[in-house]
């Protein structure tokens, strides 16, 4: 399989028992599990399997449990198929998944640091206080300017670029509230609040990016052995300290998911194969590219259509 790209899901596509049926069926997936739950120190697999102390949906958990099964898909892929991606993207969270499984990122130090962040990210916004809503229908520009029309204070901004007509808006909670009822005067199709305890990619997120950055001062990172696609440049970078300035900055500034597929459209990237739990992002490049390939690894029957597609090609 040629011109493949590998991209990874954030927060959003967590739920009970993803990757259940691999899990159960290959022993790499179950180890991957134990040495996240080594560094959390809590059963992760008993939490995604059955979550029955609520705490899947808390994000500084949610968020190294995805971590967690992407990476884990991404191990198993390795050891059957030959086929390895020409670029690698992450959404939001996504991109430290993309940097592990770049062999930029150690595994451990990423569990770790996707738990902080989560902390970090619920600390620096009270709960109940911000809210993130999905605008559709709209271009891009009249999102963004009707953000700044709604509060010039930069307390509302376009957070999330999904795919066109599809921007996510983000910050305090009655700004987001002004700025969608001003999207649907402006004909938007709809305007659908997001079941989120934490606004994320907007100046609200300063102080977690503030401690993030102290936390990746002691990080190894390396230059990625395969091109990661970075959120909030749109650039494969390879200098490590690039790199966690990419990380800090995709805290609040905003996610590039169109621009990210119209980069691997550039670069003539014919497959998308999305590696973790659901099929957010392989619905976004549906609505983005209608000729790709499409890839949900996130089930066995998901995984090993993959795999036999990429056997057929090569």
């Amino acid at each position: 399989m040629k011109n493949l790209a590998f991209v990874f899901p954030g927060q959003g596509s967590q739920a009970v028992g993803m990757v259940a049926d691999l899990y159960e069926s290959y022993p790499q997936i179950q180890h991957i599990f134990a040495r996240a739950s080594d560094v959390l120190e809590l059963d992760l697999m008993e939490m995604v399997a059955s979550d029955v102390h609520n705490q899947l949906n808390l994000t500084q958990y949610t968020q190294p449990a995805l971590l967690t099964s992407s990476v884990a898909i991404w191990e198993l892929w390795k050891e059957k198929s030959s086929v390895r991606p020409t670029f690698m993207a992450g959404h939001s969270l996504g991109e430290y998944s993309a940097l592990v499984c770049a062999g930029a990122l150690n595994f451990e130090d990423a569990v770790l640091l996707t738990h902080k962040r989560g902390k970090y990210m619920q600390e620096a916004v009270p709960e109940g206080t911000g809210a993130m809503m999905a605008v559709l229908g709209l271009e891009d520009q009249q999102v963004v300017e009707i953000c700044q029309q709604a509060d010039a204070g930069g307390n509302v901004t376009a957070a999330n670029f999904n795919s066109p007509g599809q921007v996510v808006i983000s910050g305090s909670k009655e700004a987001v509230e002004k700025a969608a009822g001003q999207a649907k005067e402006a004909g938007a199709k709809r305007v659908m609040p997001l079941p989120v305890s934490v606004p994320s990619h907007c100046a609200l997120m300063q102080p977690a990016a503030d401690k993030l950055a102290e936390d990746l001062v002691t990080i190894d990172i390396k230059s990625p052995e395969i091109p990661v696609v970075h959120n909030s440049d749109v650039m494969p970078h390879i200098s490590p300290e690039n790199i966690k300035k990419a990380l800090v900055e995709q805290l609040y500034k905003s996610v590039q998911w169109t621009q990210t597929n119209q980069f691997f459209i550039d670069k003539g990237i014919l497959n998308i194969a999305e590696c973790g739990p659901g099929k957010v992002l392989s619905g976004l490049a549906k609505r983005t590219h209608r000729t790709w390939n499409i890839y949900s690894l996130n089930t066995a029957d998901g995984f090993n259509q993959a795999v036999n597609a990429g056997d057929q090609e090569s």
